[in-house]
């Protein structure tokens, strides 16, 4: 019963559709909150409150790179989530666009 709860919890999460979408451009790429806050057009209190969230329930990790803090997925242990993000709309071209573009926030 617990796993189920676990799954649940795990899956409330997923149905915000900001939290879903950080959580596909993680997939593809280690990202700042700055770099989300441009791909998503969002502020940034709004893309940190959803990563707390997303960190909080064991989903989201961090690194910290100099004066800059990279998140990461965190979802070796929920094999059902790689599964559905196979299902759901890629965000490559979102993430290379950002690169492309050289977005100066973590420089």
């Amino acid at each position: 019963m617990i796993e189920i709860e676990k799954m649940v919890e795990t899956l409330k999460l997923l149905s915000d559709k900001t939290r879903l979408t950080i959580l596909l451009l993680l997939e593809e790429k280690e990202l700042c909150v700055c770099e989300l806050v441009e791909i998503l057009q969002t502020s940034q209190p709004n893309v940190s409150q959803h990563i707390r969230k997303l960190k909080d329930g064991g989903l989201v990790k961090e690194a910290k790179k100099g004066q800059w803090v990279y998140y990461s997925l965190a979802i070796d242990d929920k094999p059902f989530l790689t599964d559905l993000f196979k299902h759901l709309p890629s965000q490559k071209e979102k993430v290379e666009k950002l690169v492309f573009e050289e977005s100066n926030c973590c420089d």
